[in-house]
Parts: structure tokens; C-alpha cells; sequence
């Protein structure tokens, strides 16, 4: 066992915001094993959601952040929306004194951070929804005063949930315009794909059924192989075939489609972070 893993044995998280992001994380750091449900706190306005939490994964849960503190969590991963992250900030910089805070704020800087939050140990992290399968992608950055175990711990917890990688902070909304962004457009794809099927023919169900299943197929086969994408694609597409055809009219504009919807992203990013 690392000293990491002993360290992660006695520890505590705490999760302020339980939507869609926030539940996954604390949802899948106990399905995961990473931590068991008695040492994942959370909080949230929405008592329906604490209750699915505490039923399914033995999570503790509480009405408000006050309570939550006096639980005296070693982390706590502030999942709120970046447009109320300066209230949840002023309300609670107190309580967060010397304690390892983890915000998953999109465009919100360490720097704001820390300005806000001067005596404790800041880290960004940017992760996407299929966290919710232990299947995401999460990008970390440590602030001035987050130590070398703190950015460990948090790689360690956030990488029970899929992939985790350490960057500079100036790439991180890059991440998060590419990656973040990813599992709606890779939606898009599965639902642009199946209206394509209908149009021709299919089945509704069974073009989406089928299409779901070679995504999941592609994706495993790129990760189990490492097998660059472009050598995959040549793989199942032969010379003056009917996959070439189609190659030949979607390359050229999904690329000039990805470039553009991650400009946008990072133009959104940059609006939301000037508050």
C-alpha cells in the first residue's frame, strides 16, 4: 500500500453541490471503492437528491454546508455552478480555513480562489459526466499552497473515476472546452448517426441500440489498444469503399465542427470567468 492509499484510508470528503456533476463524484467515489459511504459527506437544497445518495450509498448527507463542516471533512469539493460560487465562497471561507478545498468551477482561476479562500490549500479540477460510469476524464491543477500530496490525493480520488491527469493551469479550460464538453458531443454524433439510420430506413430503436454499441466498442478497442485513430479508421476502411465515400464528405466538416464548438466553449468560459 502507498503511503497515498494509507493516507486516503482515514480520509474524509465532503461535497457541497449535489447536481449532476457533484453526484457523480460522490456517487462513484464509493461505488468505486475509493471511499466508503460513511467517510463521503454532502450537501445540497434538493433533500430528494441527498436521499437517493444516503439509500444507495450509505452517504452522509446534510441540509446545509454548517453542518457538513461540524462533520470536519478532510476535503471538500465545492460543485457548484461558477455563477454561485462567489456566494458559496463568502459564505463558507471560514469553515474552509485549513482545509484542502476542490473546485470544479469552469473558468473560475486559482487566483480567484485563493483571493477568496487565503488560508486554504486550492485545487481546480476539471471533470466531465462520465465520472457518473467511472468512465470520465479529469484534469488537475494545485494552487500556491496545495503540497505535492494534496495534488496526489486528489489524482487518486478523481482517477477512481476514470482517467486523471495533472496540467498547468493554463490548460485546463482547454480541457474543459475539448473534454468537458466531449460527452455532449459525442451525443450529438450517436443522435446525428441514428436520424441518418431513420432517414434511411431503420428503426428508430434499433439504429440508436446499434450505434450506442459501436461507439462502446470503438472507445474500448482505442483504449485497450492505443492504437492511433487515424490508423482504426484505416483499418475498417478499404480503398474506393463505401466507408472511404463517407470519409471523404464528414472529415472535412466535423474537424472545421469541432474547432468551431470548442472556440465557442472557450469564448463561453472566458465570459463566465469574468463574472
Amino acid at each position: 500500500m502507498t503511503d497515498i492509499e494509507k493516507y486516503l484510508a482515514q480520509f474524509t470528503v465532503g461535497v457541497i453541490g449535489v447536481g449532476s456533476m457533484g453526484g457523480a463524484i460522490a456517487r462513484g467515489l464509493v461505488q468505486s471503492g475509493a471511499l466508503p459511504g460513511e467517510r463521503v459527506l454532502a450537501c445540497d437544497h434538493n433533500a430528494y437528491k441527498l436521499e437517493a445518495l444516503a439509500s444507495d450509498c450509505g452517504i452522509q448527507t446534510f441540509a446545509d454546508a454548517d453542518a457538513l463542516f461540524a462533520a470536519n471533512p478532510d476535503a471538500v469539493v465545492l460543485a457548484v455552478k461558477p455563477q454561485v460560487l462567489s456566494g458559496v465562497l463568502s459564505s463558507c471561507a471560514d469553515a474552509l480555513k485549513g482545509r484542502l478545498v476542490v473546485s470544479i468551477a469552469a473558468g473560475v482561476t486559482i487566483a480567484t480562489l485563493e483571493e477568496a479562500l487565503p488560508d486554504s490549500r486550492v485545487v481546480r479540477v476539471m471533470p466531465n459526466l462520465p465520472v457518473s460510469v467511472r468512465s470520465g476524464a479529469s484534469a488537475i491543477c494545485g494552487g500556491s499552497s496545495a503540497t505535492s500530496v494534496d495534488v496526489a490525493l486528489v489524482q487518486q480520488l478523481f482517477s477512481a473515476l476514470g482517467s486523471a491527469k495533472v496540467m498547468r493551469e493554463d490548460q485546463l479550460d482547454a480541457e474543459g472546452a475539448v473534454v468537458g464538453c466531449a460527452p455532449a458531443y459525442f451525443a450529438l454524433m450517436v443522435d446525428a448517426l441514428t436520424r441518418a439510420g431513420i432517414r434511411s430506413g431503420l428503426r428508430a430503436a434499433d439504429a440508436r441500440e446499434m450505434v450506442n454499441a459501436t461507439m462502446l466498442g470503438v472507445a474500448a478497442s482505442l483504449a485497450r489498444s492505443g492504437e492511433h485513430p487515424r490508423a482504426y479508421m484505416e483499418a475498417v476502411t478499404s480503398p474506393g469503399g463505401t466507408t472511404a465515400a463517407a470519409l471523404y464528405e464528414l472529415e472535412p466538416a466535423l474537424t472545421q465542427a469541432c474547432y468551431d464548438a470548442v472556440d465557442a466553449a472557450l469564448a463561453r468560459t472566458a465570459e463566465l470567468a469574468k463574472g
